[in-house]
């Protein structure tokens, strides 16, 4: 296994209203940059709080003139952005024998869409149309790659933009995610990252896979009904619609037919008005379903590219656990006791080929 000594060290730069701010670098305690497959990226930094100001030992942030609300703050791995967002809240904490410290708590411009609240409707709109017109509302340029229905009506009943986003994004098996003032919306298939190759004991530090059948079903039916036609709607999504993520593994669908049988799921949360919505809710379904055979939770050595949406192929794990992983949560953490590193959960629909499978 290797050293942790070895995990990267260099200490990040950081930036606020958008200028460097070496003296901050220095007094940074403790970092963690977070994001997740929901969208809403944040980061929290730690500094010392005490030190030599104007001619007198003080606390050196508490007069806001660097770190106050609204300011943007930027985090970088030179060359390469970690995270860029504006300060919401800011913390102080004062330990017992220790100098008092300050945190900043940031996050991204998805913090624009949580906080409106909204009841609306939208007629004769597609999922891309929706997010389109938020992004309008908001300032943001909206890119969206993902195919869905037409619906008669949307409602968003009281729900933040956000909420209602991640609602839209999920039924038509797609993720959102913000890159400075740019929101993006698109399925797995079309966000086309290029593949980061990580070997244990190398850029790996730690690694854990699970495969898990309980998570698994063997399809997936929808119901719902068509109004205009007076009939009933069905569709069931079978393993087909997930052979395009395998790389040539065994699915846990496939494994759970072999080892255990047929084991169905039923949708009835969802009311599909169409032929396409109701194809749409079964096969995100299974999909959603499919996608957590394999669970790994890693660290690694940092870099900018290492973050949710990112494919990573790993190395020297087995014939198990060797190949492709999709990124669905990643942690970038940075503290002087071990410098800086990156947790990570990955996710993949199947299983390699053992030499006796």
């Amino acid at each position: 296994m290797a050293d942790t000594d070895a995990i990267f060290s260099a200490r990040p730069k950081l930036y606020v209203g958008g200028e460097s701010q070496p003296s901050l670098e220095q007094g940074l305690s403790r970092l963690e940059i977070v994001e997740t497959i929901q969208g809403l990226y944040r980061c929290e930094a730690e500094f010392i709080n005490w030190g030599e100001g104007s001619g007198t030992t003080d606390f050196l942030y508490f007069d806001r003139k660097l770190l106050d609300f609204g300011k943007t703050f930027q985090v970088k791995l030179d060359p390469d952005v970690l995270f860029d967002g504006r300060i919401m809240a800011l913390e102080g904490t004062f330990p017992e024998g220790a100098p008092p410290n300050i945190t900043v708590l940031v996050e991204d411009r998805f913090q624009d869409l949580r906080m409106t609240r909204r009841t609306r409707s939208f007629e004769d709109v597609t999922d891309a149309d929706v997010v389109r017109r938020i992004a309008s509302d908001h300032g943001l340029t909206a890119d969206v790659n993902a195919d869905g229905p037409t619906y008669k009506m949307l409602a968003q009943v009281n729900q933040s933009d956000l909420a209602f986003l991640r609602e839209r994004a999920r039924s038509i098996d797609a993720e959102l995610w913000m890159d400075d003032s740019k929101l993006f919306v698109k399925t797995r298939a079309n966000r086309r990252a290029a593949a980061i190759e990580l070997t244990m004991a190398k850029e790996l530090q730690v690694f854990t896979a699970t495969a898990d059948l309980a998570t698994q079903r063997t399809s997936v039916t929808a119901n719902g009904w068509d109004v205009g036609g007076k009939s009933r709607l069905q569709h069931e999504a079978q393993e087909s619609v997930i052979q395009g993520e395998l790389n040539g593994d065994t699915s846990g669908i496939s494994i759970l037919r072999s080892a255990l049988g047929e084991r169905k799921e039923a949708v009835a949360h969802t009311v599909p008005l169409n032929s396409n919505e109701v194809q749409a809710v079964a096969e995100s379904s299974l999909k959603s379903w499919a996608r957590r055979f394999v669970v790994g939770r890693g660290t690694a050595d940092t870099q900018a590219k290492l973050r949710v949406g990112a494919v990573i192929d790993l190395k020297a794990l087995g014939p198990l656990f060797n190949g492709k992983y999709y990124v669905v949560e990643a942690r970038h953490l940075f503290d002087n006791a071990r410098g800086l590193r990156t947790e990570f959960t990955a996710e993949r629909p199947g299983i390699g080929h053992s030499s006796n499978s």
